[in-house]
């Protein structure tokens, strides 16, 4: 299967998808200067860009009439899926060498299902899911782990660095996925330390504050504890990740252990007490909002609804 030549800037690519992620990544793209075409489910996505330059389509197949490359922001393997495969999706327009490039957090299995349907009709497909929350989006600065074929990920990366300052090939189509997994569970396992180190600090009446820096100049020190504390202490929560992707993203990493044999016991933890959260009518805060789990769990006061920032 033939792969196309880099696609710079100027080029008409496609976005697919429109929310807090792809809105932002979207909008790198015609910063740029890429010729975009965009569709989501929702109109108001399509017109905020549409307002800064970008064309509108009204399917997925339209998108796929334009161009020969196309990015996907979407919540799950089911409406990746549906893009690409649904009544109006992506399979019937794109031409055979075409490059789609899935920045969602979907399972790895599905991430080579996929690319394997695609493959059949002449579609090279990229498994590229991103880190760096709606801010990074927005900035440009999100990380990227590449899944898929060396040559099509080098015909692909300069529209890619357009919203990702770190692009890494990490293996064959699936391995971003599974990669991306793996940050989550890693990220989430910190938070669960940082946030036992709030909630015993507050039963034994230090200051919280201080207690974080004393931790940032040792070997305490994380991301977590530098990012994620001050949220937590200061009650603000206005998302930057919701709660209820990451419960997404933990179940997916705690399915693909299970169908391998593997357990992760930290993240099970950690998926059990977001849960707890979601249905606690926080779903829509900030995943660090984990932390306020551990100090109900401990009988601490913890910040309504409508108190949390």
């Amino acid at each position: 299967m033939s792969v196309p030549q880099p696609f710079t800037p100027g080029c008409p690519v496609g976005f697919i998808g429109l929310g807090a992620m792809g809105g932002g990544m979207a909008q790198c793209l015609l910063r740029k200067g890429y010729d975009l075409s965009v569709f989501a489910r929702h109109p108001q996505g399509i017109q905020a860009l549409a307002s800064a330059g970008a064309r509108a389509a009204d399917s997925a197949a339209a998108v796929g009439g334009r161009t020969s490359l196309v990015f996907l922001s979407l919540p799950d393997a089911t409406a990746v899926e549906d893009a690409l495969f649904g009544d109006e999706g992506l399979a019937a327009s794109l031409k055979p060498g075409s490059c789609v490039v899935d920045t969602s957090t979907i399972a790895a299995t599905s991430a080579r299902e996929l690319g394997q349907r695609l493959n059949a009709v002449g579609v090279h497909l990229l498994d590229a899911p991103v880190s760096g929350g709606q801010a990074g989006a927005l900035a440009g600065t999100l990380g990227c782990m590449v899944g898929g074929e060396a040559a099509v990920l080098a015909a692909c990366r300069e529209a890619l660095s357009a919203f990702c300052q770190t692009i890494t090939h990490v293996g064959p189509l699936g391995a971003g996925q599974t990669v991306k997994a793996c940050n989550q569970v890693a990220v989430a396992g910190a938070l669960l330390g940082v946030a036992d180190a709030l909630a015993l600090a507050r039963v034994q009446g230090v200051d919280l504050m201080l207690m974080r820096d004393v931790l940032l100049g040792g070997a305490a020190r994380s991301f977590s504890l530098e990012k994620h504390a001050p949220r937590v202490i200061e009650g603000q929560f206005t998302p930057g990740f919701r709660a209820h992707l990451m419960r997404k993203d933990l179940r997916l990493a705690l399915e693909t252990a299970r169908s391998t044999g593997a357990e992760l016991p930290t993240t099970a933890l950690a998926e059990r007490m977001l849960d707890a959260l979601c249905e606690g009518g926080r779903a829509d805060w900030d995943w660090s909002a984990l932390a306020l789990q551990v100090q109900v769990q401990s009988g601490l006061e913890v910040p309504s609804q409508r108190e949390a920032g």
